[in-house]
């Protein structure tokens, strides 16, 4: 098989390409708007070119490529939004990469957007998708899969639909297969996501790290709004109080025991809980991880000519963003399998 073209659309901080560096693969160009985003890419592939803003594209200044790959707007279809959908202009986004797909007829796709986006509207709007993709020309499949099936403990449900020009060779991708042929969807991983506190809000609900890590997300409300709250162990130092018997301070604030009630939520490093355990929010450097990421993928962007710090709220927004690499490196994988590059 030669060496696979693709271009990336949405590209946000690179996460499909980072998940198709194990195959013989070249970029001829990706869009990004998001400044931050757009700097922690260039710092890491410093060499494609960035078509900006969707809307913009200029198609016949694209290389020839075999592969389009993208990570449409999901927001105008998530629960955590408003749900307006193709009301809303970041839902009318999809319709740019019907444009690119009409013009370049690359000989597949592969998209990837929340899982409601199938039950957005009844069921309407990815009607509406499905349609407009056929009618361009492409055989269309699709499957939900989640994150914590390919090797990060991340709850992360998201659907992924792969498309195949009518008249090419290549067989079908979907659903993925283990070796024992049973789904992979079908949850490899046993755990679960641990709740220790239910507040009704997951920006401050509570969670067990031996358990599952919650979606990320790259905006959101409450203290733990982009990663979840998490009651991690913390060493803490014993001291004596006067009549009170020996006690437990932490970060300068005491700790109540089991008998007590917890002190109430209102900061997200300080908070004492039960028995040496404090709550926290998840580090970018975890993030990278349940991601598929390296370790300091979005430390640094580049910034023009100057090589830049990147702040950790930038860090969560873009990694809250990403696509997980593992699932995009586990489908390619198989559509190289299935011989959808194939002459």
């Amino acid at each position: 098989m030669s060496e696979i073209r693709y271009f990336s659309m949405f590209s946000g901080i690179g996460g499909f390409e980072h998940g198709i560096e194990g195959i013989k693969a070249e970029c001829v160009g990706f869009s990004e708007i998001d400044k931050y985003a757009v700097a922690i890419y260039k710092n890491h592939y410093p060499t494609h070119k960035n078509y900006g803003d969707a809307k913009k594209i200029v198609t016949e200044e694209i290389p020839p490529f075999e592969l389009l790959v993208g990570g449409f707007p999901c927001q105008a279809f998530s629960v955590a939004g408003k749900q307006r959908g193709f009301c809303d202009t970041r839902g009318t986004l999809f319709f740019e990469i019907a444009r690119v797909l009409t013009d370049k007829r690359p000989r597949n796709f592969l998209l990837e957007n929340v899982k409601g986006l199938l039950s957005h509207d009844k069921g309407k709007t990815f009607q509406t998708i499905l349609e407009i993709l056929s009618d361009i020309g492409y055989r269309v499949e699709w499957q939900v899969l989640n994150s914590k099936d390919f090797g990060v403990p991340q709850n992360r449900e998201r659907i992924f639909i792969i498309g195949h020009l009518r008249g090419t060779g290549g067989g079908t991708v979907f659903p993925l297969q283990r070796s024992d042929e049973s789904n992979i969807g079908e949850s490899r991983s046993k755990r679960k996501i641990e709740k220790i506190v239910n507040t009704g809000h997951d920006g401050t609900n509570i969670y067990d790290p031996n358990g599952l890590a919650v979606t990320q997300k790259a905006l959101g409300g409450g203290q733990g709004a982009k990663t979840g709250l998490y009651a991690v162990p913390k060493q803490a130092i014993p001291v004596l109080c006067a009549n009170k018997g020996p006690v437990v301070r932490q970060d300068g604030r005491r700790l109540k025991t089991n008998d007590e009630p917890s002190f109430t939520l209102n900061t997200i490093d300080r908070q004492g809980l039960y028995d040496g355990y404090r709550i926290r929010r998840l580090t970018p450097t975890e993030c990278e991880r349940l991601q598929g990421f390296p370790d300091g993928w979005t430390t640094h962007g580049q910034f023009g000519f100057s090589l830049k710090e990147i702040s950790d709220s930038q860090r969560y927004k873009t990694l809250g963003n990403a696509v997980t690499t593992n699932v995009i490196g586990a489908i390619v994988t198989e559509m190289v399998k299935a011989g959808c590059f194939e002459d």
